[in-house]
């Protein structure tokens, strides 16, 4: 027999009795006797710390206060622990179902978020894009971007050059459909382009002032961009961070501020390396189509970095464009392949 309290799910107060096993039943001596079948017995699982409470049918409880004492009255009843109790108690185990969740925790975030974002893309009409670019552009247009100071004709030789390279790499007429903005950009943004879903390409009078003499370097800027709008890197990337966030909310119960903020993140992703290689080699293609080297790319890397002094310190869409010899390295190498 062992001590124990007895909760009726009434009252608050503990009734004292004295718990044994007798036949089919749970038996509570006390002030009352109480019987409960043990099919009806939520018996605790045993931990290192804390009392032992046994839930029964209709709300009750028993309360073992002696966790240690509790532990070894169970085994003498013959009560056999599951193996999950038994591995939680054992630290070899724990540690293997740690390393274990955390090499699922990690796939999951290499390979499955970005194939379930793939999958929900896919799935998703191109309208849903337009209408969070729109939404992107209202708000850094309110906040970071002012009307163009370029000269007319600047704009239209820029514009003119694209759409000729474009037309090149796509003669079937099957290109991403775009609209080209030039604006003047707050200093927070800087020399940048950067493409929003939905089709919309904002190239800053700072990023051309910089690579002025160098229109096949914007060029391929704007076929970079491009790249991403043809992969619907900036819907992929929303919708993986959709996906992170719902799944810490999950983990820690909040739900508060999932998409909050969804416009700024829009105008500030950080596509992923994956992304970044499928729009280098889509700004790598059209320029080779349109008769440029792909060379010509390694000019904004190295206006870039002068700029800004060291890699990683670029902002909004370029912040996750690091200057990094492999990205050197690919646009040389394409540069020296045969074209398509």
């Amino acid at each position: 027999m062992i001590d124990a309290l007895y909760f009726d799910g009434h009252s608050a107060r503990g009734q004292p009795v004295r718990l044994r096993l007798e036949g089919g039943f749970l038996v509570a001596d006390g002030a009352t006797a109480q019987r409960w079948p043990l099919a009806g017995v939520e018996w605790p699982e045993r931990t290192r710390h804390g009392q032992r409470v046994i839930q029964l049918r209709g709300g009750g409880s028993l309360r073992v206060a002696d966790a240690t004492a509790f532990d070894d009255w169970r085994r003498t009843a013959g009560a056999r622990e599951s193996w999950v109790v038994r591995a939680q108690q054992n630290w070899r185990a724990t540690l293997a179902a740690a390393l274990a969740l955390l090499a699922v925790v990690a796939a999951g975030m290499l390979w499955g978020v970005p194939l379930a974002s793939r999958l929900i893309v896919a799935a998703v009409p191109p309208s849903v894009d337009a209408a969070l670019g729109e939404s992107a552009l209202a708000h850094l247009g309110a906040r970071w971007l002012q009307p163009s100071a370029l000269p007319p004709a600047r704009q239209q030789a820029l514009r003119s050059a694209f759409e000729a390279a474009v037309a090149a790499a796509y003669p079937a007429g099957d290109a991403p459909a775009y609209v080209l903005r030039f604006d003047a950009a707050h200093k927070a943004i800087g020399a940048n382009a950067f493409a929003l879903p939905g089709g919309t390409i904002v190239l800053t009078d700072t990023l051309v002032e910089r690579l002025a003499g160098h229109d096949d370097t914007l060029v391929g800027v704007l076929a970079h961009e491009l790249g991403h709008l043809r992969h619907r890197h900036g819907m992929r990337a929303l919708v993986q961070v959709t996906l992170i966030g719902v799944a810490s909310s999950v983990a820690l119960g909040d739900f508060s501020s999932v998409l909050a903020g969804v416009p700024v993140l829009l105008g500030q992703m950080a596509y992923s390396r994956d992304a970044e290689r499928e729009a280098d080699g889509e700004a790598a293609r059209v320029l080779r189509a349109s008769g440029r080297s792909p060379e010509a790319m390694v000019v904004l890397f190295e206006a870039l970095q002068r700029e800004h002094g060291e890699a990683g310190a670029l902002p909004i869409a370029f912040a996750s464009h690091p200057m990094d010899e492999e990205r050197v390295r690919f646009f040389r190498d394409a540069a020296r392949a045969a074209p398509n």
